[in-house]
């Protein structure tokens, strides 16, 4: 049995239709290698066991598989596992599990054709195709389609891929921005080399440090042996913690604090140990899995007492040229109050995947989502004064600071990504703010979550996930046609950040002035 994929022997399970939940967890393949960073809507991978032919069992692993998805098998006329609920990610509460078959064919006659892998959006997106008039395949070998959305990126998932014909979700090389190592990286090298340029004052080039807390990296040996010893050299360490994250895993899973100097010699034991372990193998390994260690943030704003961060979305909504965007997301706090002594993690990690593990998350659900403008009303009221802030602080220097720091990223990682027309980005950037009002990029990541199991997120997510399809369909057909882009008629949420011209046609102009040099 393949539980990672989702396939049993005899018959072929595809998690992107499945839509059974258990009363506690939501089936989803997750890939860490690709790091979808996924945080709330996906749960530990669960085992799937055929117990007859009219039905299926949830069976919840106890523990969480470390390793990636391998591939999924599909059966192009396949049996469907249709569910009598809808699913978690949606509304959030218990199933019995009962499923019904209906065999599913692929579309006969013309497209236009899209295909969705995982459920990650999935309803949105194919409500929105289907209102279109295109048809949905299952085939994600079929080379004929318009649109394809997937929530993992694999080889399949571009191999056929005919750029400035179809539209692609994710941009296949985006870990150079939405990984914890691949955007820490990114930024140092882009500070590296603009350091050596003047910039005007409008357009000031922020210091890393300005705005993403000290890091170290532990797959780095000068930065590990670093951290170490400015540890070791701390008397007393109880004041200053520090937060260990693992670079290609989502939903918190695998952070831990280090709050003492004890768990900081703990860490390093471990690290060494596994080192050790690797270096007596005598078959070769797997590289183990990288970490990060950056300062934790202890005196965080709180909203009544409660811990939060604020997530917001970059849209990349073509890359040849590049147009990119940002919309106001939704804030996410935390159940319980916060106290930075807690040893529970689920007070010191706001998505909702950690919330949803607390016993009170279904009495105060509608409370651990805030919109923008409650955000806003709250800081009004209650820092307006007190901290001298311009009235609608959240709205005005809040979201403009927000904007320059994803601007400068997106500047950090626009030579490396993948740039074939066709290709588009919806990334999930989360914010933090201290008690001084300082603002600090926590991560980035793809795939976010796009589940619509509150009020404010069904008021939030549906209108972004249209408006990235407009968007980006408007963009790609005013390109095919040769047509001016801007102004935007599809455009209502997202604020324009960057239009930049057609990396293409540069591309054709550096070889055309090399031919000229190498001729002259």
């Amino acid at each position: 049995m393949d539980v990672r994929a989702g396939t049993f022997v005899g018959k072929v399970l595809h998690f992107d239709q499945l839509k059974v939940m258990s009363s506690e967890n939501l089936v989803k393949p997750c890939d860490e290698a690709q790091n979808s960073e996924l945080e709330e809507d996906l749960s530990p991978t669960q085992d799937v066991i055929k117990t007859s032919e009219d039905g299926l069992m949830m069976k919840v692993l106890e523990e969480e598989m470390q390793s990636g998805c391998v591939k999924r098998r599909f059966k192009y006329k396949r049996r469907r596992y249709r569910h009598k609920c809808v699913p978690r990610s949606l509304q959030m509460f218990p199933c019995s599990g009962k499923v019904e078959e209906q065999d599913e064919e692929e579309p006969q006659g013309a497209g236009p054709f899209f295909f969705i892998g995982g459920a990650n959006g999935a309803e949105i997106v194919s409500a929105y195709c289907e209102k279109r008039g295109w048809k949905r395949i299952y085939n994600k070998h079929t080379a004929d389609f318009k649109l394809k959305w997937c929530e993992n990126k694999s080889p399949s998932t571009y191999r056929n891929f005919r750029k400035g014909e179809q539209l692609v979700y994710q941009i296949p090389n985006n870990n150079v921005l939405t990984t914890k190592i691949g955007l820490l990286s990114s930024l140092r090298e882009y500070d590296r080399v603009s350091s050596k340029v003047k910039h005007s004052r409008a357009l000031r080039r922020l210091k890393i440090e300005e705005f993403i807390p000290t890091t170290f990296r532990m797959d780095v040996k000068q930065e590990r042996e670093d951290f170490f010893a400015q540890q070791g050299g701390v008397s007393n360490n109880h004041g200053q913690m520090w937060i260990c994250k693992p670079t290609a895993l989502n939903q918190g899973r695998g952070i831990f604090l280090l709050k003492s100097l004890q768990d900081v010699v703990a860490f390093k034991v471990k690290l060494q140990d596994i080192e050790d372990r690797r270096a007596k193998a005598k078959t070769l390994q797997r590289q183990p899995q990288a970490y990060i260690v950056q300062h934790y943030i202890q005196r965080p704003l709180l909203l009544k007492g409660k811990k939060f961060d604020v997530r917001s979305f970059l849209l990349i909504a073509c890359t040849s040229p590049y147009m990119v965007f940002f919309h106001h997301g939704y804030v996410r706090l935390t159940c319980d109050l916060y106290d930075p002594s807690s040893k529970n993690l689920s007070a010191h990690l706001t998505n909702q995947y950690m919330q949803m593990k607390n016993p009170l998350y279904s009495q105060v659900k509608e409370d651990t989502v805030w919109s923008m403008e409650s955000f806003n009303a709250y800081v009004n009221d209650r820092f307006q004064v007190a901290k001298r802030l311009p009235r609608d602080w959240v709205l005005g220097a809040f979201t403009r600071r927000m904007q320059q720091i994803m601007t400068q990223c997106f500047f950090a990682a626009k030579s490396k990504l993948d740039c074939r027309l066709g290709f588009f980005d919806l990334i999930g950037c989360d914010f933090m703010v201290d008690e001084d009002f300082k603002v600090w990029l926590l991560e980035m990541n793809c795939n976010p979550a796009l589940h619509i199991n509150c009020e404010v997120l069904r008021e939030v997510i549906p209108p972004v996930v249209v408006e990235t399809l407009d968007v980006t369909l408007e963009i790609f057909h005013k390109r095919l046609l040769r047509q001016r882009i801007l102004p935007l008629a599809s455009r209502r949420g997202f604020v324009l950040l960057y239009d930049g011209p057609d990396s293409s046609a540069l591309t054709c102009k550096r070889r055309h002035r090399r031919r000229k040099r190498k001729q002259s």
